[in-house]
């Protein structure tokens, strides 16, 4: 998309910024139907990021530069209030795959409170619980992850498991059965204290974004001049 130039509402002086990409779904023999993304006004999303199709954003999300939120084949996606979703992560689910949470169904559904590292990908039909983190460079696809759970870098979790609660993923595991996913331990403390340290640091991007981009905001809850 063209260059904008955004004013800093902290000076008089100016810079340049790119917007995201957010737009309807296609339509398409298996989406017939254009749905947009409701994106809460308290939300940020990062320049050169896409927001595609039924996806709804709650309060005082961060998404970071290069993030992919791609509605347009499995949907709906849901991200709950607090969450994170760090550079270069991938969201896009399977055609007709879903997870019921209460009386809805979901390709995707992230929770309260939930970091999502760099470069990972959740793919759909899962489930993500509240507060959980999701390592660097992992892989979530066709799971349940109970909150609280910590999965460390490259790990995968898969194959329809269902994670408990507050449980530990170790680096480079490959959570592929019921088995493993039964036998994992609960987090260790310096894990929950390092989660809820980044927890903490994001929580405040989407404010100070705001305050950098300007006042101004469009339907879709991005900010212009």
């Amino acid at each position: 998309m063209g260059e904008k130039k955004v004013s800093n509402s902290s000076s008089n002086n100016s810079c340049h910024s790119y917007e995201p990409f957010i737009s309807p779904n296609p339509i398409t023999s298996f989406n017939p139907v254009q749905r947009f993304p409701k994106i809460d006004k308290t939300a940020i999303v990062s320049q050169f990021s896409s927001v595609i199709g039924d996806v709804y954003i709650k309060n005082n999300v961060y998404v970071a530069p290069n993030v992919s939120i791609r509605a347009d084949e499995g949907t709906p996606f849901y991200i709950g209030s607090n969450t994170n979703l760090q550079d270069g992560v991938i969201l896009h689910g399977l055609l007709n795959k879903r997870i019921s949470v209460g009386r809805k169904y979901y390709s995707i559904f992230i929770g309260n409170e939930v970091t999502i590292a760099q470069g990972t990908l959740v793919h759909g039909p899962c489930y993500v619980g509240d507060k959980v983190f999701v390592g660097f460079k992992s892989i979530v696809y066709n799971a349940i992850v109970g909150r609280g759970t910590f999965i460390a870098n490259n790990a995968v979790v898969t194959n329809g498991v269902r994670i408990p609660p507050n449980r530990f993923v170790p680096p480079g595991a490959n959570i592929d059965s019921q088995e493993k996913a039964d036998a994992l331990s609960l987090v260790p403390k310096d894990n929950k204290e390092f989660a809820h340290e980044v927890q903490r640091v994001n929580q405040e991007f989407p404010s100070s974004y705001h305050l950098l981009f300007g006042k101004n905001r469009c339907s879709c809850g991005f900010a212009y001049n």
